[in-house]
């Protein structure tokens, strides 16, 4: 059902094509991906009065779900477009037609057995991306739609008729969190570190119940309280059982329904994104000194110069400042990229704050709370004390892995990436879900309740923190599909998120949560450890990642 496993995992992919308005001259280019895949565009139209097209596509991944039991959700791909002007170096982000929940009127198609849904991201009737899933209960198998429909309004982002326009395609593959209540913290005293409680006077798990405002802190009846950032390291909490704050009704909370990204970000999904960056853009969201005119070969995101498994290099350098540069993987070190054995679903990483943010922005999400980020990993269950993301204290760890940097890599027996500070073993981040080989169980592959992979190990997820005002100004705003080409010295880069109240590059009001393959405390995997929940650490390390969400549209 939603506790995936499979020999393939990369769940992002592309398709190229001309596309000639109103003439329609299409030469296509597929670049095949993994595990979710897309193919056979066609761009149908125009029409010229209302100013669309419509894209049709076939689209396909593995390890799909729908169920009405236990967390009674499902899996989705969240689809959206990118155009260029044929003649211009910028990537831009497509306004869909919005889909407004009755299925009907809105120019898209899917076939009998599927759902599209989107959200009016505009205010006009304008969408960044849909979520395609299935209709009906299915158990865990593969699905595959063909000639999906997508209406384009290229009139609303200023493309004219005549225009020659080149288009890519996009999927990431997420989970439905449902709208529900849940439990925060587990009820351990003291050695989870600033995990959350019910702060009324006994420690007890916090029930969350609604979206509405929290009074954090206080000891009063009803507040969500913490361990007094016991055990928290850099920087703690600003309430306790003392001092209160307030947490706004706009603040994320987990009690609506969202979309989590089914794994991390994969080295192929960052490259990919780099390929769609102007050359000043990129420059930010590559580790210095590497910027884009650097040689052919040249690993981008590295620490002190060592990749830790990380393989995203450049294969054409750019030219400064016109010409941006394309990336590819090379894990293997043998000069040729995007083979087998490159490492394109491994997790990313050697990622700071603002390469995840900018990322999410560029693809219409959003970062997720750390209130969200314990929704995910629980659910509805009942709390067990010291419980990681899969529901129970056992880890077995990552020793190292079989079929390295192939699209099959496993780790047979483990359920964590985690505490391997013996680095000639397992010297970075693994695929995301290549744990627990043969055995589909949410123990044996670290699953999550509603089957999220890797929230427990691998890479740090960077959540938005409750811990001080930075955070609780977040309102779960979506990225809009486009980052800063402008730099405001001091607030924005040139490369960054530009959505308002997220936090920014400085990465104040930004934390850790779920621990990595580096740590060396395990326990920093519970689901309720809050050791560097509020830290904002900006810069980039070799055990840290992230992954997206995007609130439910209804």
């Amino acid at each position: 059902m939603m506790y995936q496993k499979t020999n393939t995992r990369n769940p992002f992919h592309n398709v190229l094509m001309w596309l000639i308005v109103p003439v329609l001259v299409c030469f296509s280019q597929q670049v095949k991906a993994n595990n979710l895949q897309i193919g056979n565009v066609v761009v149908m139209g125009p029409n010229t009065n209302l100013h669309f097209v419509l894209v049709r596509f076939n689209i396909s991944w593995e390890n799909s779900w729908r169920t009405s039991l236990g967390p009674a959700n499902w899996d989705a791909a969240w689809v959206f477009i990118k155009y260029r002007i044929r003649s211009q170096q910028t990537w831009r982000h497509a306004t869909l037609n919005w889909v407004n929940g009755t299925g009907g009127g809105d120019g898209h198609v899917v076939p009998a057995d599927a759902t599209i849904a989107s959200s009016n991201d505009n205010g006009s009737g304008g969408s960044f991306g849909v979520f395609i899933y299935h209709n009906t209960g299915m158990p865990q198998s593969t699905v595959s739609y063909s000639d999906v429909q997508l209406r384009w309004n290229y009139g609303i982002d200023g493309v004219s008729d005549t225009a020659k326009v080149e288009i890519c395609v996009l999927g990431i593959e997420m989970v439905r969190v449902p709208q529900g209540s849940y439990m925060l913290g587990d009820g351990t005293t003291g050695s989870v570190a600033g995990q959350f409680h019910d702060a009324s006077g006994v420690i007890n798990p916090f029930q969350v119940t609604s979206e509405n405002t929290l009074t954090m802190g206080g000891g009063g009846p009803g507040s969500l309280g913490n361990n007094n950032g016991t055990n928290m390291l850099l920087v703690q909490d600003d309430f306790n059982d003392i001092t209160s704050q307030t947490l706004p009704a706009s603040f994320p909370k987990g009690f609506k329904a969202f979309y989590c990204m089914k794994y991390e970000i994969t080295q192929e999904q960052y490259a990919g994104f780099l390929n769609k960056l102007n050359y000043n853009q990129q420059a930010t969201r590559t580790n210095q000194p590497t910027p884009p005119n650097s040689p052919v070969g040249t690993n981008v995101l590295t620490f002190f110069g060592s990749p830790f498994r990380n393989g995203v290099v450049i294969i054409n350098p750019g030219i400064n400042p016109g010409t941006p540069a394309v990336y590819a993987c090379n894990g293997n070190g043998n000069g040729i990229c995007n083979e087998a054995d490159d490492g394109l679903n491994i997790a990313c990483n050697n990622l700071s704050w603002a390469d995840i943010t900018a990322y999410l922005d560029w693809a219409a999400l959003r970062p997720m709370t750390e209130l969200e980020f314990e929704k995910a990993c629980r659910g509805s269950e009942t709390p067990v004390a010291e419980e990681y993301a899969w529901g129970n204290t056992g880890m077995n760890l990552v020793p190292g892995v079989v079929n390295s940097g192939m699209t099959n890599e496993i780790s047979n027996d483990p359920n964590a990436n985690c505490n391997n500070t013996d680095w000639t073993a397992m010297p970075g981040p693994i695929r995301v879900g290549s744990l627990g080989a043969g055995i589909n169980t949410r123990y044996a592959t670290g699953a999550s309740y509603y089957g999220i992979m890797e929230m427990s190990g691998n890479l740090w997820e960077r959540a938005v923190t409750v811990g001080n005002a930075a955070g609780r100004s977040f309102n779960g705003i979506h990225g809009n599909g486009v980052i800063s080409n402008v730099y405001i010295p001091g607030q924005l880069n040139i490369g960054d998120a530009d959505v308002l109240n997220w936090p920014g590059n400085t990465a104040l009001g930004s934390g850790f949560r779920g621990g990595a393959w580096y740590f060396f405390d395990p326990q920093a995997a519970c689901i309720s450890n809050r050791l560097y929940a509020a830290s904002d650490q900006p810069f980039p390390l070799y055990d840290f990642g992230g992954r997206g969400v995007r609130t439910a549209p209804y």
